[in-house]
């Protein structure tokens, strides 16, 4: 990224430039003696509203139309009252019905300005970041280590001649299409994304079979709903990533899926090892997006939709997320 580009980015060089426009719409369209002392009193009374507006009740806009229309009224009624007060109390002036409904004006005419910029700001913001994330998402649609392993394992159960290798080369097969060209949408069937989990579970049993207990559940409705692609995976990669045995037993993996009244819940355990040798935050990964860019990419395709939880407790690690399809 150039630097032209960086004090493009930039919010508050971005804030300056318009402040510094507006001055000079005042110095021409203000016809006194001292127009630069008039353009930023003018400006001085106009910034508070607007970023009153931008930074505490413009956020309702999604939330609540209602109440965002109310603080919109209260805030220019109050701030065009202490306006006219500032400017009967430095400029000498007599109040007039004319002059309180003349700065109400421009007043109404800063704040729909300020909040269409504002608007427009952040959803050019919101598009960048859903790319960022489509981008790590292409990255990270298959695990080069899991695919080396898979073809590992169906080399030898094709040496052993076994009757299980054409089931797992179809899995394996759906595995490589789906990632490779079924994820270009935004959303796609929830039965895609489960059958996908399904495939790529089948295929790590063959390699953690004598060693792993694997579950898959199923619960409610998982068909007639669309999801984010990809979305899941990264937990129950993460899952066998990380996965580790327990003393005296064996490790296991445990994947449900339940639909719920229209939302998803989705749990994904695994036990750890918590004698092994302390690995890096199990939320970032070393591979993969890791858990925290699948945090922004539910963040951005799911706000105020889902919840999620991730935890360890004693030698088990949860993975708790709920979405609201």
């Amino acid at each position: 990224m150039s630097k032209l580009d960086r004090w493009v980015d930039h919010s508050i060089a971005q804030n300056i430039f318009i402040w510094c426009f507006l001055f000079l719409i005042l110095m021409t369209a203000i016809q006194t003696e001292d127009r630069i002392l008039a353009s930023l009193f003018a400006i001085a009374l106009l910034a508070p509203p607007v970023y009153v507006n931008n930074l505490l009740i413009l956020p309702y806009f999604k939330k609540s139309t209602a109440r965002f229309i109310a603080l919109f009224i209260v805030n220019t009624l109050v701030f065009t009252a202490i306006s006219v007060f500032l400017l009967q109390s430095l400029a000498g002036l007599d109040f007039e019905w004319k002059l309180y409904f003349n700065f109400m004006g421009i007043m109404i005419l800063a704040l729909v300005f300020a909040s269409a910029l504002k608007i427009a700001r952040d959803s050019f913001a919101r598009r960048q970041q859903e790319k960022d994330a489509e981008l790590k998402l292409l990255k990270a649609q298959l695990n080069p280590h899991f695919l080396f392993n898979t073809l590992n394992n169906l080399y030898g159960l094709s040496v052993i001649k076994s009757d299980k290798l054409p089931g797992l080369m179809l899995k394996l097969s759906d595995l490589l299409r789906y990632s490779l060209y079924e994820t270009k949408e935004t959303l796609v069937p929830l039965e895609k994304e489960v059958t996908y989990l399904e495939n790529y579970i089948a295929l790590e049993k063959i390699r953690l079979e004598d060693t792993t207990d694997i579950d898959l559940v199923k619960e409610g409705q998982l068909s007639g709903y669309q999801i984010a692609p990809m979305l899941l995976i990264v937990y129950v990669e993460n899952a066998f990533k990380h996965l580790g045995a327990v003393k005296g037993n064996k490790s296991k993996v445990s994947v449900a899926l339940k639909e719920q009244d229209g939302a998803l819940v989705f749990l994904c355990s695994n036990t750890i090892d918590t004698n092994a040798k302390p690995e890096e935050n199990l939320e970032k990964g070393k591979s993969g997006i890791g858990l925290q860019n699948a945090k922004k990419r539910l963040a951005l395709m799911y706000p105020d939709k889902h919840q999620l939880s991730i935890q360890q407790q004693n030698e088990t690690y949860h993975v708790h997320l709920k979405l609201n399809l």
